[in-house]
């Protein structure tokens, strides 16, 4: 039964915890944030309703899998500016198109979870 599981489908295929990584909403919204390079605190102004926790460990996560980078700015004090690798910059393509759709279905949407949620 397993030979049938497309093998990018697989629980252990590599693609699934990159996905989980870059896909939820923190990581979209920060990498769309960082379009241009921005200060932690910057960051976290833009991004509505984020923890600093949270934001930290977005930023951190992202920077591992090497789609931002991190440079610590000299001054006192210190501060720490983000910015976009070019891996990072490659998914602004996808990521415009799936926000684009998102805004552009966005009312359908709540209708029918509306209408999902009034059936319950």
């Amino acid at each position: 039964m397993d030979d049938m599981i497309d093998p990018h489908f697989r629980v252990d295929c590599p693609s699934r915890q990159i996905l989980d990584q870059i896909a939820d909403k923190w990581s979209m919204m920060a990498l769309f944030v960082l379009r241009e390079p921005k200060r932690f605190n910057e960051i976290k102004r833009r991004l509505g309703g984020i923890t600093q926790r949270v934001l930290t460990q977005t930023l951190r996560k992202l920077e591992r899998n090497g789609m931002i980078t991190r440079r610590v700015l000299p001054g006192s004090p210190l501060g720490v500016e983000y910015a976009l690798t070019p891996l990072g910059h490659s998914l602004e393509g996808p990521f415009s198109v799936l926000y684009g759709w998102t805004i552009e279905n966005m009312e359908m949407i709540n209708a029918a979870q509306s209408t999902y949620d009034g059936r319950a």
